[in-house]
C-alpha cells in the first residue's frame, strides 16, 4: 500500500485508536471503587452487553484465524463455526439469567473466581485461588494470541516491523484499559462488535460482486483445489473428514461455558429484561458473524486468485486483510472507507485482549489480594493494583506474542481449551446441580486443567503430543474429564450445607431482589 492511499489508511486508523481512547479518558472518573472498574456498578444496558460479550469472544481469530483456516483447507473446517455457534446460543439460554442471578445471591460476587468462593463457601479460599491462578495462566496465552494478530495486522497493512508493530498495539490496548476499566471496554467493544460486523457482511459480498458469482468456481480450480470438495464440508482436500475431526470442531462450542471474560458480562447486565434483549443480539450477531467469516475463506481465495494473488501457509490468516487492501484501493478506490474496514480487524483483536486483561488484573488484585493476601485493602489501593496489574499482564502476553510465526489459531486454541475445562463443566453443575460440593468442583477444575496441559504440550507418543497422535481436540476430553470428576468426587464427599442448599433453591426459583 502506497502513496495517497497509505495516507487515508492511517487517518482512518488514527481517528478509530483516537475514539477508544478517549472513551478510556471518558470513563475513569466514573471508577470510584472495584465493583465499577470490574463490573460498571452492574449497570450495563442490554446492546452493549450482547456486542460486548460477543465482540470480545471472537477476537482475531473471527477475522483471521477462521477465514485463513477456510482460506487455506476449504469449508471442512466450518465444524469449529457450527460448534461456537451452538455454544453462544447454548451458553445465553441457559448460563446468562441463572449466573447473573446466582452472582447476586452469592454475596454480589464481583469477579468469576469470587462467585466460585462465594458458590461454595470455601473458607479456606482455596477455590479462589486455584481458579484465579487457572485464569492468569490461561489468560496469559488468550492474551498474546490477540497482540500477536495486531501485530500481524500493522504489519500487513503498513509493512512496519511485526515488533514494532506489536508494541504499537500493547500500547493503545493498555491506555483504555488502564484508565478506564469495565465501562470502557463494553463501551469500546459494542463500537468494535458493530464495525466488525458491518465489514464482515460489505467485504465479501463486494468481491462477490467484482469476480461475479459464476467465475467463483472456476477461480477456486484455477487456484490449485477442486472445487466441490472445496465447498464439502465433509472433505478436506480430496480426502473425507473424519469423526474425529467433527468432534473436535463441534467440541469448541463447550469452551463458552468457561470463559470468564464472557460470564462477567452476564453478571454485569442490570436487569433481567436487558439480558432478555441481550440474547436476541447476540445470536443474531454472532450468525451473521460466523457465517460471513467462512463466506470470506471461500469467495476470497477466487477474489485473490483473479488478482494473481495467492497466500502461503503463513500468510493464510491475512485473506482478509488482502481482500480490504485489494477492493478498496484498486476496484472502488475508497481507502478511507477501506481503512475503517481494516479497522474491524483492529476492533477484534482489541476488543478481545482489553476483556482478557480486565479480566486477569481482577483475577489478581480482587481475589488474590483483597480476597487473600489483605482482606482489609482500601478500594483506592486495590483500584491501583489493579491497573498495574494490567500492565504487568499485557507486558508478559507481549513476551510470548513475540514470534512473528506464531499461529493465531493455535494460541486460541489452546486457551480455549484451557478454560473450557477447567471451568465450563463446574459453572454449569454449579448452576443446576444441588449436589456439587467444593471438593468435587476443585477436583474437576484441576483434572480439566492439567488434561489440555497434558494432551497439548508433553510429548507422550513417539515423540508427539497426544493431540498430535490422534486430532482430538483437548477441550472434548477435558471437559469430559472433568465433569466425571466433579460427579465422582461430590457423590463420594460430604453433602453441601444447608445454607447453600437453600441459596441454590432462591435461584432456582428466582427469590431475589
Amino acid at each position: 500500500m502506497k502513496g495517497t492511499n497509505l495516507i487515508w489508511t492511517l487517518i482512518a486508523f488514527a481517528v478509530y485508536l483516537l475514539v477508544m481512547i478517549v472513551i478510556g479518558a471518558m470513563f475513569m472518573k466514573k471508577n470510584k471503587n472495584s465493583e465499577d472498574y470490574f463490573l460498571g456498578g452492574r449497570q450495563i444496558g442490554g446492546w452493549v452487553a450482547a456486542l460486548s460479550a460477543q465482540a470480545s469472544d471472537m477476537s482475531g481469530w473471527l477475522l483471521m484465524g477462521l477465514p485463513g483456516t477456510i482460506y487455506a483447507l476449504g469449508t471442512g473446517q466450518i465444524w469449529v463455526a457450527v460448534g461456537l455457534f451452538i455454544g453462544t446460543v447454548c451458553n445465553w439460554l441457559f448460563v446468562a439469567s441463572r449466573l447473573r442471578r446466582y452472582t447476586i445471591r452469592a454475596n454480589n460476587a464481583l469477579t468469576f473466581p469470587g462467585y466460585l468462593e462465594n458458590r461454595f463457601h470455601d473458607e479456606k479460599k482455596l477455590m479462589l485461588l486455584i481458579s484465579s491462578i487457572v485464569v492468569v495462566i490461561f489468560f496469559l496465552v488468550y492474551t498474546a494470541s490477540a497482540l500477536a494478530a495486531g501485530g500481524k495486522l500493522f504489519n500487513s497493512v503498513f509493512g512496519i516491523n511485526y515488533h514494532i508493530a506489536l508494541t504499537i498495539g500493547v500500547a493503545v490496548i493498555l491506555v483504555y484499559t488502564f484508565m478506564g476499566g469495565f465501562l470502557a471496554v463494553c463501551t469500546t467493544d459494542f463500537i468494535q462488535g458493530m464495525l466488525m460486523l458491518i465489514g464482515l457482511l460489505t467485504v465479501p459480498i463486494i468481491a462477490l460482486f467484482i469476480v461475479k458469482p459464476s467465475e467463483v468456481s472456476g477461480l477456486l480450480n484455477s487456484s490449485g483445489v477442486n472445487y466441490s470438495d472445496f465447498i464439502n464440508p465433509l472433505k478436506e482436500g480430496d480426502k473425507s473428514i473424519s469423526p474425529i475431526t467433527v468432534i473436535s470442531g463441534l467440541a469448541w462450542g463447550l469452551g463458552y461455558f468457561g470463559m470468564p471474560h464472557i460470564l462477567v458480562r452476564f453478571m454485569a447486565v442490570k436487569d433481567e429484561k436487558e439480558l432478555r434483549k441481550s440474547k436476541v443480539i447476540a445470536i443474531v450477531w454472532v450468525a451473521l458473524s460466523l457465517s460471513f467469516a467462512c463466506f470470506i475463506g471461500i469467495i476470497g481465495r477466487a477474489y485473490l486468485y483473479s488478482k494473481d494473488i495467492v497466500l502461503d501457509t503463513l500468510e493464510t490468516e491475512n485473506v482478509f486483510i488482502e481482500m480490504i487492501k485489494n477492493v478498496f484501493t484498486k476496484d472502488i478506490a475508497i481507502p478511507f472507507i477501506g481503512g475503517l474496514f481494516l479497522c474491524g480487524i483492529l476492533a477484534a483483536i482489541m476488543s478481545t485482549a482489553d476483556s482478557q486483561l480486565l479480566v486477569t488484573a481482577s483475577s489478581v488484585s480482587e481475589d488474590i489480594y483483597k480476597g487473600i493476601i489483605n482482606p482489609k485493602a482500601e478500594a483506592k489501593k486495590v483500584l491501583m493494583l489493579s491497573r498495574i496489574t494490567v500492565i504487568a499482564v499485557a507486558s508478559i502476553a507481549y513476551v510470548v506474542a513475540w514470534n512473528p510465526n506464531s499461529s493465531i489459531m493455535d494460541l486460541v486454541s489452546d486457551a480455549w481449551a484451557g478454560l473450557g475445562s477447567a471451568f465450563g463443566p463446574l459453572i454449569l453443575l454449579s448452576l443446576y446441580w444441588k449436589r456439587i460440593n467444593l471438593p468435587g468442583a476443585i477436583s474437576g477444575m484441576i483434572s480439566g486443567g492439567l488434561t489440555v496441559i497434558i494432551w497439548d504440550y508433553i510429548p507422550l507418543v513417539n515423540g508427539k503430543t497426544l493431540y498430535k497422535h490422534t486430532g482430538l481436540y483437548s477441550l472434548a476430553l477435558g471437559f469430559a474429564i472433568s465433569l466425571v470428576m466433579i460427579v465422582i468426587v461430590s457423590l463420594c464427599t460430604k453433602e453441601p450445607s444447608e445454607e447453600i442448599v437453600t441459596e441454590f433453591d432462591d435461584v432456582a426459583n428466582k427469590r431475589i431482589s
